[in-house]
Parts: structure tokens; C-alpha cells; sequence
């Protein structure tokens, strides 16, 4: 869920050290864990001493660094791990022109298993609660109305959310590709979940190639690193996230139909999306398309019986990679093609109700006390989703916002908005609390709250326009799922590759494609 890509903004390297501001303690149920020593990292290798020494010595040889580099990027050109360059004005628009490697970093980041399995474990886990939570339109629009009075973007994603059920619209068929976001917090051992992205979960295709480029490296490298290229797991997120579309488009039941993708006009990231329609057409022979919302309004018609026709196509799965952002939606055409695709027939990936759960406000509500028993009915299920949650807060809580204002480094303020650059960190999360207080208290509806998590930092060295950087970074690890129901049949729910970002640590912001990290694989310890 991401604006396009950018250039990697790169900061001078910082400091070794990472300051992590002393715990502090709220009387309320999301209160952060006690303090513990933290032992394993996303940097850490506690399991192999050797192999940490052994890519210590090997990357403190600039000359072996750059042959590292060199063999990459060579790599990247032959496989298509690739953007548009922002440098060169059709590259967004026209395939093949302006191509630019992505932004990646030489080597994978270690992760100990334990935290891996446990973020695999989670995903049909949270595909099911999804689900089950999309069907709750009381719950979606009673906990999102005070939102709506102040995000005009939420509240017309709730007027067409009300509109599908004034005419009792059934989504029959469900699918969401979700993409789960943890970081694993130094001061309490623990990983946590930063957001769940339920619409256009970006670089399934671009991160499972970073993925084998480093599998490549290490290969051909091994004994001068000292690494095994098996630890780096397989991803294959891009075949999971296509075989997902198909079998949508399987279940809808016509065979001439087409898959379309709902695109931004200007799209420097559209190889990440073209993988996924290249093994659409290639495994399984279905055909898409691709439209942005103003040519649907424009192009496309609903007939009585819901069919989906859009430019003499009939669509039976309609694949959202845009329109997650008020920018998405500069006229009204664009909001007529939204109601249009939703009052139909077609599979929408994600439907408005996905679309919906996925807000902020909804992942705070979630973590409130005996919330998820109202959708979840095992509790080892409930206890391992509950496990991974960091501190969530609604504004309405008036002695959570002083102790924000008191000590703003220890929180994020998080907007309704998807992609990067929107949050707001350190002082700031003051300034702009004070601020809200001062308008009104309906403003502050608009935001939540959400403890900030502290990982440790390492030494990596990221590479951007051909040339490496070394720097101080920390890493988001991203469990990506699918998840396919045809009414009570369930058929597929299933965790379907990762993505790892890495980014320099003295940066707030973690999107690849908004300009503030570049991609990455793991290594597991």
C-alpha cells in the first residue's frame, strides 16, 4: 500500500549506539511491558558467533564489498528486480523506458527462528479475524463514526461501505492479500505488529527477487562470508499472491472473464505488480488488465444481473493496487468507480468492508479488552493474536494524551492514511497533540496512538543508483497471506511469503516506495 516508489532518501551514518528512552507506566490495560534484558535481535546471531565474524571480516574489505555490489547489480538488471527511474519522465507511465535498479540492501538480516515462526504462524490467523471482522457492519461503522466526521476519505469509504448494505449487497466470494508489519521491540524481546495492510500489499514480485538475489550472493559467496544461502528462506509470494487470483477467478465461474488491476496513473512500481499478471497469464492462462479509476468510470458498466464490464471486458476479479489514498480520488469519477466496482458481481481484492478493517482505528479497536472474543471463539488463538500487539490508543483517553504530550518520543501518532510519510514522531507527536486539543476534541478522532517500538540497529550496507552505503539501520519484517472463502467454504488461508525493509535508523518512516527504505531478505538463526 504504497505512493508509487521514490528515490531512497539516504542519511549520513549515525552513531553505533541506539538510546532507547526509559519505559514509564499507564494504568491502563495496553500498558508496555515490564522492561527485560534484551538478548536477540533482528541483527543478532546468537546461534553462530562464526558466521557473524566471518560477514564481519568479509564486509570490512571494500574491495570485496564492491565485487558483493557489482555481482548484485548485474544480478538485478538479468532478473528484473527493477524500477522506474524517477529521473526519466515516462518511466512511470511507459514499460521498459527509465529502468532503474530497486533500492536493496547486499546482505539479508539475521532473524532468529523463533520469532519467524511465530510471525508465519499469525497469518491465517489474522486473515480469519479479517474476515470475520468485515462481516460486523456495526461494529466497522460504529467505531469508525467518529472518524467520519473529521476524515473526509474514511467517511466516504463508510457512505459506500452503508450504501452495500442498504441494498443487502452479499460478497459471496472473499479475498484479501494481506501483508501483517512487525518489528522486534529491544526492550521487551518481543515482536510486534506495526500495522496489517488489507488493500494493495505491495512488493510480493520485487521482494521475493531480493530474496533470491541474496540467496545467489551467498551461494557464490559462502565461504568468504562464512553463510549458508538455505537460511535464507524461500519467497515465493508472488506465485502465492497469483494462484490466490486465479482460484478467485476459478470460483467466480467464466472462463472469458479477465482479472483486472486498479493502477495509479503514474506507477514507478509497476514490474512489482507486472510479475504477478505475468504468472497469471503464463500458469494459468487468465488474462488481465489494467485500469485506473478515472478510465473505469469512464469504461466501464454494471448490466442488472452485476456483471462487471469495463472497456468490453467482463471482469470477474477486480485486484485494488491504488485507491487507498484520498490522492487516489481527485474528481468524483474516481469515487464513481468505486461504487460502481462494489455494487458488482466481480471479486473484489480487497471488498470496502476489507478495505475498512484495515484502518488504524480498527487495529486500535481490536486490542481493546474482550474485543477479539467478539470475532474469535479459541483462546490460544486469541492469547497468540494478542501476544504480538503493541500498546493502541484512541485520543479519547485523556491520561494516555498527557502522558503523550509528557514524553512524546515514546509514541507514534498514526493518521487513517496507508502508505509512508504519514505518521508523526518525537516532538512533533507534542506539537501536533496540543494542537488538537486546542481545535476541539473531534479532531483528535482523526488519529490514534500507538507505543513506539524500539528495535536494536546494525550495520548494513544498502544500495541505491549503483552505489553501496554503509549505515546504522534497523528492519520491519512483513508476513504476507492469502485468504479465499466462496460463503462457508474456506479455500485458502495461508501464510504466502515475506518481505523485509530495512532502512537507515534514523529514520522514522519504513516505506520502500514512498523513499525511506530499500528491500531486504532474512537469515534465520
Amino acid at each position: 500500500m504504497r505512493i508509487g516508489f521514490s528515490a531512497l532518501t539516504l542519511i549520513p551514518p549515525v552513531s553505533l549506539s541506539f538510546s532507547h528512552p526509559p519505559r514509564f507506566s499507564i494504568p491502563t490495560p495496553f500498558s508496555p511491558r515490564p522492561y527485560s534484558k534484551f538478548t536477540m535481535s533482528l541483527s543478532s546471531n546468537p546461534s553462530s558467533s562464526s558466521s557473524s565474524a566471518a560477514l564481519t571480516r568479509g564486509l570490512d574489505d571494500p574491495d570485496f564489498v564492491q565485487k558483493l555490489a557489482k555481482e548484485a547489480l548485474v544480478w538485478c538488471a538479468l532478473h528484473g528486480l527493477v524500477v522506474g527511474d524517477r529521473s526519466s519522465e515516462r518511466s512511470g507511465t511507459i514499460p521498459g523506458v527509465g529502468l532503474v535498479h530497486a533500492p536493496f540492501s547486499l546482505l539479508p538480516i539475521f532473524l532468529p527462528s523463533v520469532y519467524w515462526n511465530q510471525a508465519c504462524d499469525l497469518a491465517p490467523l489474522f486473515n480469519e479475524l479479517v474476515d470475520r471482522v468485515s462481516l460486523d457492519a456495526d461494529f466497522l461503522q460504529n467505531s469508525l463514526s467518529r472518524t467520519k466526521k473529521v476524515d473526509d476519505f474514511t467517511g466516504r469509504l463508510l457512505d459506500i461501505h452503508l450504501k452495500m448494505l442498504s441494498v443487502n449487497k452479499k460478497e459471496d466470494i472473499r479475498l484479501g492479500l494481506h501483508r501483517s508489519d512487525y518489528m522486534l521491540d529491544s526492550e521487551t524481546n518481543m515482536l510486534l505488529q506495526i500495522e496489517l495492510n488489507a488493500i494493495s500489499s505491495s512488493f510480493p514480485g520485487l521482494g521475493s527477487l531480493v530474496t533470491q538475489l541474496h540467496r545467489t550472493v551467498i551461494k557464490h559467496n559462502s565461504e568468504a562470508l562464512g553463510l549458508d544461502y538455505t537460511k535464507v528462506p524461500e519467497n515465493t509470494a508472488a506465485i502465492h499472491f497469483a494462484e490466490a487470483l486465479y482460484k478467485a477467478w476459478v470460483e467466480y465461474g467464466n472462463e472469458s472473464a479477465v482479472i483486472m488491476v486498479v493502477v495509479q496513473a503514474e506507477e514507478r512500481n509497476m514490474y512489482d505488480q507486472y510479475w504477478l499478471t505475468e504468472f497469471l497469464k503464463d500458469k494459468y492462462g487468465v488474462k488481465s488488465i489494467r485500469k485506473t479509476l478515472g478510465e473505469i468510470d469512464a469504461q466501464g458498466k454494471v448490466l442488472p444481473d452485476g456483471t462487471l464490464f469495463v472497456d468490453g471486458h467482463l471482469t470477474s476479479v477486480v485486484y485494488f493496487r491504488a485507491g487507498y489514498t484520498p490522492n487516489d480520488y481527485p474528481s468524483e469519477a474516481e469515487w464513481r468507480a468505486r461504487l460502481l466496482m462494489e455494487g458488482s458481481s466481480a471479486v473484489k481484492c480487497p471488498s470496502i468492508s476489507y478495505h475498512l478493517v484495515g484502518t488504524k482505528k480498527i487495529q486500535q479497536e481490536l486490542a481493546k479488552p474482550n474485543v477479539l472474543e467478539r470475532f474469535l471463539e479459541d483462546k490460544d488463538e486469541i492469547a497468540k493474536l494478542r501476544k504480538c500487539f503493541a500498546g493502541l490508543w484512541s485520543l479519547d483517553n485523556e491520561e494516555i494524551v498527557k502522558t503523550a504530550i509528557d514524553k512524546p518520543e515514546l509514541f507514534v501518532l498514526k493518521p487513517q492514511r496507508e502508505g509512508g510519510g504519514n505518521n508523526t514522531y518525537g516532538e512533533d507527536v507534542r506539537t501536533t497533540l496540543i494542537n488538537l486539543q486546542k481545535e476541539g476534541n473531534e479532531g483528535l478522532a482523526a488519529y490514534i496512538l500507538m507505543q513506539r517500538i524500539f528495535p536494536k540497529d546494525s550495520l548494513s550496507h544498502l544500495v541505491r543508483d549503483g552505489i553501496f552505503h554503509k549505515e546504522n539501520t534497523i528492519s520491519e519484517l512483513g508476513i504476507y497471506s492469502a485468504y479465499l472463502r466462496n460463503k462457508d467454504k474456506v479455500i485458502v488461508n495461508e501464510q504466502s511469503g515475506y518481505l523485509m525493509r530495512t532502512k537507515v535508523s534514523s529514520s522514522n518512516e519504513g516505506g520502500v516506495a514512498s523513499g525511506f527504505a530499500v528491500l531486504d531478505s532474512v537469515y534465520l538463526t
